[in-house]
């Protein structure tokens, strides 16, 4: 029982704990404010002054060590904590502020132009005497910034107008800090008047907005909260403030059309920036006229400006992102006292209070990708590729009821040698970065195949930590637009034109490597289609080699192929797809093992330097190394190949045992693909069908002596007979 008893009244001990936590957070940060300041004595709190103004909080970790608020440099000031006082003579804050009632109260914590209108307005009978109130009291700065007609009008009419403003900052019940919780309505002293409460996690507590600078101060009969502004009356909802608001007549129109405007009508706790008739008036008309035409867009940009929180300007100390109900996020920030929204100034007014939330009015027009042309996605470091497609007429292309897909490349792999191509040639590079369907990044697949406006096909290539599109891998930046994706590439795609033997054939620095594996039989595994990577050795990694040295290497079959095939793997592996600095293991068709890794942008293969990489083939890839490669595991039994094997290669020890022999690689491992032509007895194409057969049949020397390989291609022809 006893045990029980102890299980229950712990639970019960942490869920307290936990509901305290969640709503003191202005303690927690005073209680960091204390801390900071334990050498100056007791009962010292920390405090954070705006450099220039007279803004001081109890600051955050993040706000300390950065020693600034909002950008701007912040001074460390050290003051009594809230309900303590100085002694003369001692050092920190030791005595105990004396308690007194609202009234008396209200000059302790120095709201001496509060007391004095609380005084003249006959309210100080009322706060002296018997009774548990709250009272949020403007601090004389607050009284002194409040518009001076609206200030006359006040003092004017003590009496009524100013008894009732000071009612409405009041509760008829005491509540501190740990009482305000996020998201409370609270009704004032005055006619019901609501009192709206945020409580944020950086410890900044508001009432209607207004910022408590100094809580919790007690008073015999309830507490006293100093604000930094005169509290304003909550109007109705966002939407009535909307439809009463000539300046945001441009925005209501989309707004009602889209049936966001209903939204704003609910309760809740919203937040708005909402863009004046001046910020539609600055947006391109085309823009303008194509995103309110359509349904979809507009509704998009419509909530792309609501957060489903309230950000009182005052609670904003530095840089957050926030949801807003269009789905992607904004950065609301501060500038000194200016508010942000993703790093711009473009707040005009802020902090109107409603029932149901808050608005910022801007002066810029927040535009979501979702409501964008895909064209219109590129961002600063994509605007070589995003003005060439204008310049070149291809923008015609992506109509707005179409489905595309940009592959945009960086500014910086446009370099000046491109930028000089014939212009013909330079809209046929840039429609292969146009694909014809719009596809997201997470539908990419390895070995998928994507159709370009120009007719190429290009070949996805996924790996651990890369996206690559031919010979280039994505960065970081996809976005999603109304009719399309646009993703950020490192360099410019090239399309594979021919296959890894043609490219060999085509490159003189080729021409011994590509001899030796015409030698080993080794031309169709390069020639038929497949996924292939191959590390090819120029022909500076033969130096020395002579003919007899050729002539020694080809006789042994078996030892040329377990050489070559050494360089050559299954799949395709992009160099700059590698997670840079890792080391990345490939079996080879050998069967030994390569062990890659990038560095500074370079590939390295066996920790030698690729000096061309990425060489795009129809049946795979090619990576230029100026070595020739060998499995350093893989021992040598030949005195012969041992002395040739040495003098190209010189990074590694051979190892010799004698009479060792390689082993035999049938080429099993190569698949090639059977075509089938369909002949029908009495079919007029026949003779065509055949001419076509026997043109594309690979031409081979004559080998009586040899049965042919599973490597050789095959056609086979059916004949049918109708």
């Amino acid at each position: 029982m006893k045990i029980f008893f102890l299980f229950t009244f712990l639970t019960f001990l942490l869920s307290a704990f936990e509901q305290v936590a969640a709503y003191a957070h202005y303690d927690k940060i005073l209680t960091h404010s204390r801390i900071r300041a334990r050498d100056q004595g007791p009962n010292v709190c920390a405090l954070q002054q705006v450099m220039g103004t007279k803004k001081k909080y109890f600051s955050t970790c993040r706000n300390w060590y950065q020693q600034a608020i909002c950008g701007k440099k912040a001074t460390v000031l050290y003051e009594c904590c809230p309900g303590y006082m100085k002694m003369e003579g001692m050092r920190g804050c030791p005595a105990v502020a004396p308690i007194d009632h609202v009234y008396g109260t209200l000059g302790i914590v120095g709201a001496t132009s509060t007391q004095q209108y609380s005084d003249i307005s006959k309210l100080r009978e009322e706060i002296e005497g018997r009774g548990s109130f709250t009272f949020f009291a403007p601090s004389n700065e607050a009284w002194d910034q409040l518009d001076s007609e609206i200030h006359r009008n006040l003092v004017d009419n003590v009496n009524i107008e100013l008894y009732n403003a000071l009612h409405h900052h009041m509760l008829n019940k005491r509540m501190l800090t740990k009482d305000l919780k996020n998201g409370m309505t609270l009704v004032s002293m005055y006619n019901g008047q609501k009192l709206l409460i945020n409580h944020y996690p950086n410890g900044v507590v508001t009432v209607n907005c207004a910022r408590i600078i100094y809580g919790n101060q007690i008073a015999t009969n309830g507490v006293v909260h100093v604000v930094d502004r005169v509290l304003t009356a909550v109007g109705n909802t966002i939407q009535d403030f909307i439809e009463a608001e000539d300046d945001l007549s441009s925005f209501r129109a989309p707004a009602i059309t889209s049936g966001v405007m209903d939204i704003l009508g609910r309760p809740g706790h919203y937040t708005l920036f909402a863009p004046t008739n001046e910020a539609f008036e600055r947006l391109p008309r085309g823009v303008l006229e194509r995103i309110m035409g359509d349904k979809v867009a507009s509704e998009a940009l419509v909530k792309f400006h609501i957060l489903n929180t309230l950000q009182c300007s005052e609670a904003i100390t530095g840089g957050a992102v926030y949801e807003t109900l269009e789905g992607n996020t904004v950065e609301v920030g501060c500038d000194g006292e200016s508010l942000t929204v993703n790093g711009v100034k473009m707040v005009k007014r802020k902090d109107i209070v409603t029932s149901n939330g808050i608005i910022h009015l801007i002066d810029q027009v927040l535009i979501p990708d979702s409501a964008k042309q895909v064209i219109e996605l590129g961002g600063a470091q994509q605007t070589t590729f995003t003005d060439l497609v204008a310049q070149l007429g291809l923008t015609s292309s992506l109509r707005p009821e179409g489905q595309y897909t940009l592959l945009a490349p960086l500014n910086g792999a446009f370099s000046d040698d491109t930028l000089r191509l014939d212009q013909r040639l330079l809209k046929t590079i840039l429609q292969n970065h146009i694909i014809k369907v719009k596809v997201g990044l997470n539908e990419l697949y390895n070995g998928q195949e994507l159709e370009t406006i120009g007719g190429k096909l290009l070949r996805v290539f996924v790996y651990r930590t890369a996206v690559c599109i031919e010979n280039s891998c994505m960065v970081r930046g996809s976005k999603e637009g109304r009719n399309g994706f646009i993703h950020i590439l490192r360099q410019i795609i090239n399309p594979a034109e021919k296959t890894l033997h043609e490219m060999l054939r085509n490159d003189k620095r080729f021409s011994i490597f590509l001899s030796l594996v015409k030698a080993a039989d080794l031309d169709d595994v390069l020639s038929w289609p497949g996924q292939w990577t191959l590390f090819v050795p120029t022909n500076d990694a033969f130096k020395g080699l002579t003919d007899d040295d050729k002539d020694i290497l080809i006789r042994d079959k078996n030892a040329l192929r377990n050489i070559l095939l050494y360089h050559l793997t299954q799949g395709v592996f992009i160099g700059s797809g590698f997670e840079p600095g890792v080391t990345n293991i490939l079996k080879t068709i050998q069967g030994g093992k390569l062990y890659l890794k990038t560095v500074n942008d370079t590939l390295l293969v066996n920790e030698l330097k690729s000096r061309e990489s990425d060489l795009m083939a129809t049946n795979g890839v090619i990576h230029v190394i100026d070595k020739l490669l060998y499995p350093a595991e893989l021992p040598v039994g030949n005195d012969q190949l041992l002395t040739i094997l040495k003098k190209l290669i010189k990074y590694i020890q051979i190892k010799f045992v004698r009479d060792s022999t390689f082993k035999e690689i049938p080429l099993t491992f190569y698949s090639p693909e059977i075509k089938y032509t369909r002949i029908t007895a009495g079919d007029p194409d026949n003779e065509e069908k055949l001419k076509k057969i026997f043109e594309e049949a690979p031409v081979r020397r004559a080998q009586p002596t040899r049965r042919t390989q599973g490597g050789a291609a095959r056609r086979r022809t059916r004949l049918d007979h109708s």
